[in-house]
């Protein structure tokens, strides 16, 4: 993988007397005005670049008296001639993994989106509150994109909406009740779904609980994995033809490195380590650690069989400690995260990575892939184990079903 990736960003600068100019398809190519010759390759990397169909938010191609196709921003009032999707051109890769690293830990979820118009895109974000999952929405929310706010509380719900809509008032954003410790509720969330939208552009998994004490759901299965893992997954499954009739669409698990500390192997995996019946086999970190390597599986599992239906599947890590309310269960890591707070990422930054892979242009071409600071990092050698992964599948499939919910998966 690092063999494609440049070490700077600085060789895209072009050369002196070079000029860079789009044609209507978006096809990318430079004018040397020293030679008056053009061409399709950069003069430097060469490699070709290409822009979306799409201008950014705001603008508008509109053709002067003399004739002329120019630009104009409607938020600056100013015209330019210059191809406003210019700024976010991609490099047209030879390979599908075949791509830079342009953002990093301190990138927000906003500077993704820079220049992005998501009009006419539907996306879920569930957990989408408070923390992560809110700024997630809000940013999605703050480019066009309609998101529903699926949340275990409606009140809290109307509140994070009520919150968007007074930072863009013309925002399109849907309050729904969503309740993850209850399958019903799933059930009858994409119901209710299915009633209102035509499609789904974009699935973000962003709920999930920590550190809280045992107990089991009314479906008789501990309450982390059932949240963190099992509903997600019977959500995702349910939105399957929602997803395909917004193809190309993206499904993004927020998992985190904490799947890197799970015990669970190939040989142990089972209902009673993933699922136990009683807290005398219950560590409440540990099955954290397994909800989030479940996540990971499950996601990589999913690429595979979705991939040829044109659904990308990815999985992500939000940031180390990020100061949310999933600490606050348990007073010692409520303090924790308040200690470490000054040192760590902003909801903000914690956010990026999701919608990076959620939006990101780039990304067109790939899936099954688990994501940190916006870009790829490869997840444990269990994650990626197929028999492991093919348990998880399976036993995902029989608790679901054994709750009395019927899936074709």
């Amino acid at each position: 993988m690092a063999s494609y990736l440049a070490d700077t960003d600085s060789e895209d600068e072009l050369p002196p007397g070079w000029e860079e100019r789009a044609t209507s398809d978006g096809s990318v190519y430079y004018v040397n005005h020293n030679t008056k010759g053009t061409q399709w390759n950069h003069p430097r990397t060469g490699k070709k670049k290409k822009v979306s169909g799409e201008l950014p938010f705001g603008w508008e191609r509109v053709t002067d008296e003399q004739g002329r196709t120019v630009f104009a921003d409607h938020n600056n009032k100013t015209v330019t001639y210059t191809d406003p999707r210019l700024a976010f051109a991609v490099e047209t890769k030879e390979h599908p993994s075949d791509y830079r690293q342009k953002y990093d830990g301190s990138t927000t979820a906003l500077q993704v989106l820079h220049g992005r118009d998501l009009s006419g895109k539907v996306a879920i974000v569930t957990g989408a509150n408070c923390g992560i999952g809110y700024e997630t929405a809000r940013s999605l929310a703050l480019h066009g994109c309609e998101v529903i706010i699926a949340c275990r509380s409606m009140s809290s719900a109307e509140e994070a909406t009520a919150a968007i809509l007074k930072e863009r008032h013309d925002a399109s954003v849907r309050p729904m009740l969503l309740q993850l410790h209850r399958l019903t509720s799933v059930k009858n969330f994409v119901e209710e779904f299915c009633k209102l939208y035509s499609k789904l552009d974009i699935l973000i998994l962003n709920a999930g609980v920590m550190s809280v004490p045992f107990s089991l759901t009314e479906d008789g299965y501990e309450y982390v994995f059932q949240v963190n893992h099992l509903a997600h997954a019977y959500l995702t499954i349910l939105l399957e033809d929602m997803l395909t009739r917004g193809v190309p669409s993206r499904v993004v698990f927020v998992a985190s490195e904490s799947h890197r500390y799970s015990n669970l192997t190939e040989e142990s995996l089972s209902e009673e380590t993933i699922s136990p019946k009683s807290s005398s086999s219950y560590w409440s970190l540990m099955a954290y650690n397994h909800s989030k390597l479940l996540n990971v599986v499950f996601a990589g599992k999913l690429s595979d069989k979705w991939a040829k239906k044109g659904i990308a599947v990815f999985s992500v890590h939000p940031g180390n400690l990020v100061y949310t309310n999933l600490s606050r269960y348990w007073w010692p890591y409520k303090l924790l995260f308040a200690l470490v707070r000054p040192f760590t990422k902003s909801l903000q930054q914690a956010a990026s990575t999701s919608v990076y892979c959620a939006t990101a242009l780039e990304l067109d071409s790939v899936t099954g892939l688990y994501f940190n600071n916006c870009f790829r990092t490869e997840p444990s050698k269990t994650a990626v184990n197929p028999k492991f992964g093919d348990k998880v599948w399976n036993l995902t499939k029989e608790l679901i079903l054994r709750a009395g919910f019927q899936i074709s998966m």
